[in-house]
């Protein structure tokens, strides 16, 4: 049995992206985002082979086990499934949460994009353990983002009990703005994988989170 969803703190939830990362080693990038104060860890690999991407999930899964951190599988439910992930996130265009969960049983929370209330309340509905909000502000991890602005996000949040993660260009300047509307965590790449000393960018992070 992995961490149940009760246990997750999705307070600082670092998704990763190598291409944000340049020549570091994404291993060591990870331990000192940890290191720094990061709660949940998300392996997002969008461009390397099914192979390419279980061996590094394995490694991953080394080290987030060594810290008691949930490690989150993006869209890839065979390879949450092959490493007995904690965690599985899918998108809108992925699998079904219903056919999703029949498959990953009551062992993996899993998550759901959404832009919406309407998706936020059908990812709910359906049976989604938390929704990753976003995007918030302008990213360049992902260009074909669709906004969601602070006021649609307060109406989420009053209108859903499950735990909500906001996504999309979020940095130490922005986050206090966001945890104000009384979501659980925020979801980063470049605010952390970008900056040249990981471990202290997540730890500035983490004090606008708790301020």
């Amino acid at each position: 049995m992995g961490i149940t969803t009760s246990q997750v703190d999705y307070k600082l939830y670092l998704v990763t992206d190598r291409e944000v990362l340049g020549t570091r080693d994404l291993i060591n990038s990870i331990e000192e985002a940890i290191k720094g104060g990061t709660t949940i860890v998300q392996l997002r690999e969008k461009n390397c082979s099914s192979l390419e991407f279980y061996k590094l999930a394995i490694q991953v899964k080394e080290v987030t086990t060594k810290y008691n951190i949930p490690l989150v599988i993006n869209d890839r439910l065979d390879i949450a499934l092959a490493i007995e992930a904690d965690g599985l996130h899918i998108g809108q265009e992925d699998l079904p949460i219903t056919v999703a969960r029949k498959l990953v049983g009551k062992n993996m929370f899993i998550g759901v994009s959404a832009t919406t209330l309407e998706e936020a309340l059908i990812a709910q509905e359906q049976g989604a353990d938390y929704v990753g909000i976003g995007s918030m502000y302008p990213t360049s991890t992902k260009l074909d983002a669709k906004y969601v602005t602070i006021d649609e996000l307060k109406q989420i949040r009053e209108a859903i009990s499950i735990p909500i993660v906001g996504i999309g260009g979020i940095s130490e300047e922005n986050v206090a703005e966001l945890m104000s509307t009384k979501i659980d965590g925020v979801a980063i790449v470049s605010a952390i994988l970008g900056k040249e000393n990981i471990k202290t960018a997540t730890e500035n992070i983490m004090n606008s989170i708790n301020k």
